[in-house]
This record gives C-alpha cells, sequence and structure tokens, in this order.
C-alpha cells in the first residue's frame, strides 16, 4: 500500500504572483489576442457568447474551456468583473487558449436556459466548434468549480475525441446517481430536498419575461453594448434565516418575490422522475473514459456523491487505461474554497492546520501531460488520492478512496432508555445489548432541530459551513446523543461511514437525521459529516412506502465522508434526530406530497438498539 505524509508544497509559482497583479484588458492584450462575444452556434441553430483568449503567434494551441451560467462579463468594476482576466491571463502566459461561454439562455447567450443546460449537445458542439479552429491543436481541458464544473462528467461520457481532460471541482450538483448515492444533483439526499437551491435558484435562475437581445445581433453588435449591458439581475437581499421557513416550501420563492422560473417544476419532481433522467446530470450507467483530475472538500454539500463517482470510474473495467487516468484531491475546506486555506486553516469555528497545497502547479502539470503531451513528472510526483486528514491536520496519500488498510469498526447504540441530550445515557459499545431500552423523541415540524454548521453550500445567511462545537445544540430533548467512551489510542478514520438504525413512529412518515460528531476532552464537539433519510424512500426512490404504527423498520442510512484523527482521549459521537433544518426539508409527517403542505402532525419516533435491532455506525479505521 502506498500512503505517506505529503510534503507541504507552498503555491509560489506564477499564480501567486499573478494574483498579486491587477490583470487589466490591456495588459491581457500584450501576450493574447482577444476575440469577445463569439456567438458560437449549436446543432439547434441557438448561438452561445464565447470569449476566447489565445497567444499571438499562428501556433497551434490546446484549451482551457470554461463553461458557466454565471456573468463573466469583463466590463464594469469589481472582483468578479476582472477575475476573468486572471485566469486567462494566466493561461495563455502557459501557452493555452482560454475560452469562456455562458450556458445557452444566460446572459449574452441564445435560448432557453436550464440547470447544467443541455450539456450532452451544447457541450459536444462547442468541442467540435473549437477543435476546428485554426488555431486549436484539438485538444480541449475542462476546468471549473461548481456551476462551472458539474455539466463536465455528462459531457465526458459522450467521449468526444477532442475532449482530453478535466478538472471538476466541487461538482455535486452534476452527480444524479452513482452508487449508494441517489441526490439528482443535490436537489436531493435520503429522498429529503435540500434547500440550496431555493436561495441559489433566487439568484440565478432566469425570469419568464427577462430582456434579451435580438438574435439577429452581431458580434460587433454585442462587443459594444456589453459596456453598458450584461443582462445581469440585481436581486433584492432576502434573510433566509426566515425565508426558508415559509410553507408550503413551494411557495418560498413566491414569497421572496423571486423571479418565475424552473423552480417550480423542479420542486415537485420526485427523487426517481424521468426528468432527472433527461438533461445533464451524470448517472452512473453512463461510462467516462476522459482523464479526470477531481477536487472535493470535506465541508462542501456532496463529498459522497463525489467521492463515490471517482471511486466509479477509477474502477473503470472496460478501459483500463481511462481507469489508471483518475486522480483526487479531498481539502478540508467549504464548497470551492481550496484556494482559501491558510497557514491556520478556520473551517467554521475549528482550526485544521496548514491546509494549503499547490493546486495550481498540479493543474497545469496534468494539462500539459494531457492536452499538450509533455513528458513530465506529474504522475511520478502525483499521488492519486491527496487527503487532508483533520485532527492530525496533515497531507496524507494513498493509490485508492478509501485508503487500503481502512478497516470497518461496528460501534452499536445502547442505552438504558434516557439517550436524549448529551447528558443522557446513549453510549456507543462494541458489542449488542440483549436488551431493548428503546429511545423515544418527539419530533415537531414547527419547532425542528436548527442546522449549526455543517457540509453545506449556497443557503445565503440562513447557515454558515464548518465545524462547530454542537455541545449548546446536543441539550435539546429532540436529539439521541450516543458517545463512545475516552480513546485509549489516537484512531484515522478515513472513508465512508456506514449506519443502519432501527425505527418505529405513530405517523405514516418521517426522516431520520445522524450526524458524525468528534469530541475533545473539553468536551467540545466538532461536527464531520451528516446525512438524512425520508423513511418512506427506504426501499428505493422508484417507491414510496408508508410505515405502519409501532412496526420497527431498518433504516439504512446514506454514507457519511470524511478523514479525521480522533486523538487519545477524544471521544466519538453520533447524534440521531428527525430533522436538520434549513439545510434539508422538514418532514411534515403526513405522508403527503410535503412540498405543497402548510400544517404537519407531531411523530413520536423510537429508536430501538438490541441484538433483535442491532442498530450500528460503522467506521473505517486506517491501521
Amino acid at each position: 500500500m502506498k500512503r505517506f505524509i505529503l510534503p507541504l508544497l507552498l503555491n509560489v509559482c506564477a499564480w501567486g504572483f499573478l494574483q498579486a497583479q491587477e490583470i487589466t484588458l490591456e495588459k491581457l492584450k500584450e501576450i493574447a489576442i482577444v476575440d469577445q462575444k463569439v456567438m458560437m452556434p449549436m446543432r439547434d441553430g441557438v448561438r452561445l457568447a464565447t470569449d476566447i483568449y489565445r497567444p499571438k503567434g499562428d501556433k497551434k494551441v490546446p484549451i482551457i474551456f470554461s463553461r458557466t451560467p454565471y456573468n463573466f462579463n469583463t466590463w464594469g468594476d469589481g472582483e468578479e468583473h476582472t477575475r476573468g482576466y486572471e485566469s486567462a491571463y494566466d493561461a495563455v502566459s502557459r501557452g493555452y487558449a482560454y475560452v469562456v461561454q455562458n450556458e445557452r439562455g444566460r446572459f449574452f447567450s441564445e435560448g432557453e436556459w436550464d440547470i447544467l443546460g443541455t450539456p450532452k449537445t451544447d457541450g459536444y458542439d462547442a468541442f467540435s466548434w473549437m477543435a476546428k479552429q485554426s488555431w486549436s491543436n484539438g485538444k480541449i481541458g475542462t476546468l471549473g468549480c461548481s456551476s462551472t464544473a458539474e455539466w463536465q462528467m455528462a459531457v465526458a461520457a459522450l467521449d468526444h475525441p477532442a475532449h482530453g481532460a478535466m478538472v471538476a471541482q466541487g461538482f455535486g450538483a452534476g452527480v444524479g446517481r452513482v452508487g449508494e448515492f441517489n441526490e439528482q444533483g443535490n436537489w436531493y439526499r435520503g429522498g429529503a430536498t435540500q434547500m440550496l437551491f431555493i436561495s441559489w435558484l433566487y439568484g440565478t435562475q432566469n425570469d419568464q419575461f427577462r430582456p434579451m437581445f435580438p438574435k439577429d445581433i452581431t458580434q460587433e453588435g454585442l462587443q459594444r453594448v456589453q459596456r453598458w449591458f450584461d443582462l445581469a439581475p440585481e436581486m433584492p437581499p432576502v434573510d433566509w434565516v426566515s425565508g426558508l421557513k415559509h410553507l408550503p416550501v413551494q411557495d418560498i420563492m413566491k414569497n421572496v418575490n423571486g423571479s418565475k422560473g424552473i423552480f417550480d417544476k423542479m420542486i415537485v419532481r420526485k427523487p426517481n422522475d424521468p426528468a432527472w433522467f433527461e438533461g445533464g446530470l451524470y448517472h452512473d450507467d453512463k461510462q467516462i473514459n476522459v482523464p479526470g483530475f477531481y477536487f472535493v472538500s470535506w465541508y462542501d454539500v456532496s463529498a459522497g456523491p463525489n467521492l463515490a463517482l471517482f471511486n466509479k470510474v477509477r474502477n473503470n473495467i472496460t478501459n483500463p487505461q481511462a481507469a489508471d487516468n483518475q486522480y483526487l484531491v479531498i481539502a478540508p475546506t467549504l464548497h470551492c474554497s481550496y484556494k482559501r486555506a491558510t497557514e491556520n486553516t478556520i473551517v467554521g469555528e475549528r482550526s485544521v492546520g496548514d491546509a494549503r497545497l499547490n493546486y495550481d502547479e498540479q493543474i497545469y502539470k496534468w494539462f500539459d501531460l494531457t492536452l499538450k503531451g509533455e513528458d513530465n513528472d506529474f504522475k511520478s510526483t502525483t499521488p492519486r488520492v491527496q487527503y487532508y486528514t483533520m485532527g492530525s491536520n496533515q497531507w496524507q496519500a494513498s493509490d485508492t478512496w478509501p485508503p487500503k488498510g481502512a478497516v470497518m469498526k461496528d460501534f452499536y447504540l445502547t442505552s438504558g432508555g434516557k439517550a436524549n441530550t448529551r447528558n443522557g445515557d446513549g453510549l456507543l459499545v462494541a458489542k449488542t445489548s440483549s436488551k431493548d431500552a428503546p429511545d423515544s423523541f418527539t419530533y415537531d415540524p414547527e419547532t425542528p432541530v436548527n442546522s449549526y454548521g455543517g457540509n453545506v453550500c449556497c443557503t445565503g445567511n440562513a447557515i454558515q459551513g464548518g465545524a462547530f462545537d454542537q455541545s449548546k445544540m446536543e441539550l435539546r430533548n429532540d436529539i439521541l446523543v450516543y458517545t463512545s467512551e475516552p480513546l485509549k489510542e489516537g484512531i484515522e478514520v478515513s472513508g465512508f461511514i456506514e449506519s443502519m438504525l432501527y425505527l418505529s413512529s405513530d405517523v405514516k412518515d418521517t426522516d431520520v437525521t445522524i450526524k458524525l460528531v468528534d469530541v475533545d476532552p473539553s468536551g467540545k464537539a466538532y461536527n464531520l459529516d451528516e446525512t438524512i433519510q425520508r423513511v418512506r424512500y427506504r426501499e428505493g426512490y422508484d417507491k414510496e412506502v408508508f410505515m405502519e404504527k409501532g412496526k420497527v423498520y431498518p433504516i439504512k442510512m446514506s454514507p457519511m465522508s470524511t478523514s479525521n484523527y480522533f486523538d487519545a482521549g477524544h471521544r466519538i459521537r453520533i447524534e440521531i434526530s428527525s430533522s436538520n433544518f434549513p439545510r434539508f426539508d422538514r418532514n411534515m409527517n403526513t405522508g403527503g406530497n410535503n412540498y405543497d403542505e402548510s400544517k404537519g402532525v407531531v411523530a413520536n419516533n423510537i429508536i430501538h438498539h438490541s441484538k433483535k435491532y442491532p442498530s450500528v455506525i460503522r467506521i473505517p479505521i486506517v491501521k
């Protein structure tokens, strides 16, 4: 097994120098041919607005392609208008053309927008157009984080000959179904709606009456008017702390005077709706042969699905060469915050140490290898998986994820029937109890457990992501708390955390939530990951099966993920409840649609743990 401590590599290459400069259009023109607002034609006649920056001269060069729903109009003031010039300057100075394009229906691009656009056709057509240009060497690398990454996997599955490599960062919303995860692009987790898309769509989705330029407008005309207009709406600020509380959920956008758009269609979709399989989401029935360099964050909304996708592509048995060209980095940061790591990286309120890494050096070595064909040292110096272990605060490396040698250890739930709050008697132990002393709690949708920190994205001011001391939250009577004895020796937990819980209730449907926590000797309890399961989907997402009052049901939770060192004296803890709001929507407990309900019912929920009902959490311990 190849597993070792990575030396800290500070990014002192050209990128750090460039960031210290203000890259203006005039400075970029010193090294680049600038061709803005090229209207690239798609197969159906729709044209997508594209800015092209390429090295001067006649040499054919590879292309770095960024496709996005966000505004990249470079005219105006502020960081958002100059960031594109910095990225373009960096790429051009390294011998690449840099091409940035708006998805169809966004800003200057024509057509109607949907989440991820229509990447099965638009991405492919863009590759074909770029590969035919006189200045192109025929090799294209895709690059981006979040919405500029999420379309890449579905397009990669089309296997366009020009798609030479991809760098996908924070790409969870591009994953529909993979392995045990059926999230449909982070819309769901365990069948419960992730509310991040409500606040995100408020500032992103097009209104049905948005202004547009005429379809016959010329490139010259667009270059002229981009100085005055960019079709970017200025949305009034919303207090999402109160905004997300509105019921029914389907009216939240209307209640904050948001635009009328695709949210109204998406909120009524169920997890297995055919519409999820018609657009640009990657599902695991697709094959990816494109070399991939993936970036994941421990406190992002989708670490689990991202890691499952990497493993799916890495275990590509039909194309061993493609499987050998997949690499992964897992950082201890929030969504798309890799480069914000410092000598003392704080995530939430927990210090995870010096988490810096030479991201840009590695990315451009990767592109030099895959797009230029350079015989460099990327493969000999870059571990297959680079992952950061919190607690020990160090970069590590492995040939696989989870690391080889990780052994699953079972921790069973037990109590005397009073596991409510951290002052209760809930324990994590090595063996099941012969006696079933179940723990009960009341879940009222009117007073849900509030999300406090966590692995989140895009929720405005409603949730601050990261690790926060949960000990005050653990005084709520509707949270069951199970804690191990203090560890005699430190242990590294790296991999997927599995859990099976046994539930009975007096309602037709409810939710089960679970959270993994590291408790230090002072009692501070830092959250590591969390998940949820809507009980009606416990037998699969293609059907709804409701509960019978008092009957005990096994509830398999979707896996959690982390790499954390629990030092000697620390304790492993899990919290169980039925809500984590507003990260996830509240289950109204009625068995109804949930999205169109304003009134719920109170659920009396019971977690069982015994030899007959062995509620367990399975933790990967690296020897």
